[in-house]
């Protein structure tokens, strides 16, 4: 099994140059040393990266190109870069050392910036990353874990390069996933758009409202929640910042070309500084201050069940303090010396990190194993002491705990609390179970341990963090209405899959998009399925009967419809055949079949269409014939002479006639 054995690289020389010497801080994508350059006698940093990287063409060309562009980088408030190289298929950077702890640390620990602390901070970071623009360099992943401080408090822009360079590094991320971290994300790189030096300053202006208030703008639940929340609000800072609140909504506004860059955020906060008291020192929280190997924690709304390039197991500062028995308890008596470092018998590492368990095919006789010398040495000692008089010197001696046996601590993780207690029993050590914590490995598994390494006295405890499992993530409540191509993307980007695809007809959801989810709401651990039914579009349905022509009213027509899911429209046409008022036909006609919801035609007549013949007499002949001709007669003939003046018509005028009736014109 994988695990992240930070401790384990101490001592590990890099590219014939640097020697490990401790660790630093460790990432999602690295681990970072304390190192020796052995070539010009100096403390650096060195940040391993994983080495999968290395077999990753894509990364490590960016990565050389990237570590050269930031390398020429000369700023006091950007990280330097001395060197890069490849090691043993691992990538790393070389960079100076600065050990007062990031803001990532401030944070964790609950303290908060002042106004004129942000101020000034943000100001020379601000600085740094217009330098950076300015030289064509955009950082990509500004974040608390990425400021980061020395020892007089001078903050510095750490990671230049790297977030565009792990961009490349496919394997990183989850297929659609958003480089770089979610909660300080812009909103064009949300909606993947390209990103300038805009970018970073949305980033800093959001890390100055989460440093100064304790909370971090647009945070939701979930990853896609975080994202979603900023694309159309623009940033609005909680009063707690005080006065820098307009200029962090100047460089926190939705359309980048409208967003202060990164010199004028700068002057902005410099002219803020300048009106208030001087700032007071910040706290530091790096490990030189604390002893404790520090870590980028994960961002509440990272995407859940994500490949991590190492493990969750947690380097705490317990794992780099080993004990070991005492070397210095004095024993008083009558002519004897006080005990020193040559009455243990233990191994002399060179440093606590050096330290390793003991082998357990130690094939060493019995006669000369640890354990059995101390006890012989035990009973000689307290043998002496009370031959000498030293009754009470030797209740002492046994009573301190100088000789009580020790053993090695074995490795638990990976092991089951049952396992882990087992592996314990012979030694006589305890099983001290703490937190747990959610993780990729089964729950119940042990994930931390502390000790790591080295030696407890019998009787002593090991505490130990179990695993919790995958961390459940909430079930996408809004996936009707999306195609099936966004409805896969929202659940893998939550860490879901698609389960089975059904189909079902829809009068509202159009053909091809989600219908309805399953399950709809609640949690699910990471790659379990959701379920979804795809719309086929309305049913088709056949225009019923109405009966014969005549039969039936426009309401009993139009109710007949809407039975069968049709709309109906009315049309009002003549007819010498059906009644005023009653249906003549629909139009598709009936049987025809026809999407449910569609609108059918129904014809309703007028009755017949009668017209009462006008008066021509006085007209000419081809006046007349015009005339009624015009009204829809027809001119069946002409009695009289044709040259003659029309006297009348046969019917006579006024007398109503069908819409076509003929009419005879008579002259006289």
């Amino acid at each position: 099994m994988a695990t992240s054995r930070i401790a384990e690289s101490v001592g590990r020389v890099l590219g014939d140059r640097y020697r490990l010497t401790r660790p630093l801080g460790m990432g999602a994508s690295a681990h970072v040393y304390v190192a020796e350059d052995v070539t010009l006698r100096r403390r650096v940093a060195i940040k391993v990266l994983h080495p999968a990287l290395a077999a990753d063409e894509g990364f490590l060309r960016r990565f050389r190109a990237e570590a050269q562009v930031v390398a020429s980088l000369r700023h006091p408030n950007i990280l330097t870069v001395y060197d890069w190289g490849e090691d043993g298929g691992s990538p790393y950077l070389v960079m100076e050392l600065l050990e007062g702890g990031s803001l990532r640390a401030l944070l964790d620990r609950g303290v908060l910036m002042s106004p004129q602390q942000a101020a000034v901070v943000g100001a020379d970071a601000a600085r740094a990353l217009d330098y950076a623009h300015r030289r064509g360099l955009v950082h990509r992943d500004i974040k608390p874990a990425n400021l980061i401080f020395d020892e007089e408090g001078r903050v510095t822009v750490a990671d230049f390069g790297l977030a565009r360079a792990l961009a490349e590094a496919t394997w990183t991320e989850p297929a659609g996933a958003v480089v770089g971290t979610a909660r300080y994300a812009a909103p064009e790189q949300v909606r993947g758009e390209k990103l300038d030096s805009r970018a970073d300053v949305y980033s800093l202006a959001l890390l100055l409202v989460e440093a100064t208030t304790g909370t971090v703008p647009f945070a939701s639940d979930t990853t896609l929640g975080t994202l979603m929340g900023r694309l159309e609000r623009p940033l609005e800072v909680p009063e707690a910042a005080g006065p820098l609140g307009p200029a962090l909504e100047a460089a926190g506004t939705v359309d980048p070309s409208s967003r202060l860059d990164a010199a004028a955020f700068a002057h902005a906060l410099d002219r803020i500084a300048s009106k208030l008291p001087v700032p007071a020192p910040l706290p530091l929280f790096g490990p030189m201050h604390t002893g404790r190997v520090e870590r980028d924690v994960v961002s509440p709304t990272e995407f859940p069940g994500r490949p991590r390039l190492f493990d969750v197991e947690q380097v705490e500062s317990d794992d780099l303090a080993l004990s070991f028995p005492s070397r210095t308890q004095p024993i008083e008596g009558r002519g004897q010396r006080a005990a020193t470092t040559a009455d243990w018998d233990g191994p002399e590492p060179a440093s606590p990190l050096e330290a390793r368990p003991a082998r357990p095919d130690d094939s060493r006789p019995a006669a000369v194993r640890p354990g059995r010398r101390r006890r012989l040495l035990a009973l000689v000692v307290a043998a002496i002491l009370l031959l000498g008089g030293g009754g009470a010197a030797a209740v002492a001696v046994v009573a301190t705990g100088v000789f009580v046996p020790s053993y090695a601590v074995p490795r638990l993780i990976g092991d089951t609390e049952s396992a882990a207690q087992a592996a314990l029993r012979p030694l006589h050590l305890h099983l001290q179970v703490g937190s747990s914590h959610y993780a990729g490995q089964e729950a119940g598994t042990v994930i931390a341990q502390s000790p790591g390494s080295g030696r407890l006295k019998r009787g002593r405890s090991v505490s130990v963090v179990l695993s919790r499992g995958p961390q459940p993530v909430p079930v996408p409540d809004d996936l009707a209405g999306l195609t099936q191509a966004a409805a896969v993307s929202v659940l893998q980007t939550l860490g879901l899959k698609l389960g089975s695809v059904g189909h079902g007809f829809s009068t509202t959801v159009p053909a091809g998009d989600v219908i309805s989810s399953s399950p709809d709401q609640g949690t699910l651990l990471p790659g379990l399925a959701v379920s979804i039914t795809l719309s086929l579009g309305p049913p088709t349905v056949a225009v019923p009967a109405l009966g014969p022509a005549g039969s039936a009213s426009f309401g009993a027509a139009k109710a007949a419809l809407a039975a069968v899911n049709l709309a109906a429209a009315e049309v009002v046409q003549w007819s010498d055949t059906v009644p005023k008022g009653h249906v003549m036909g629909t139009v598709p006609p009936s049987g025809t079949t026809v999407k449910a919801g569609s609108q059918v035609t129904i014809e309703i007549s007028k009755g017949p269409h009668l017209v009462p013949v006008p008066s021509v007499a006085g007209d000419s002949v081809n006046a007349a014939d015009a005339v009624l001709t015009a009204l829809g007669f027809t001119v069946s003939g002409v009695t009289g002479n044709p040259a003659s003046t029309v006297i009348g018509t046969d019917p006579q005028s006024g007398t109503p006639l069908h819409f076509n009736a003929p009419v005879q014109i008579i002259t006289g």
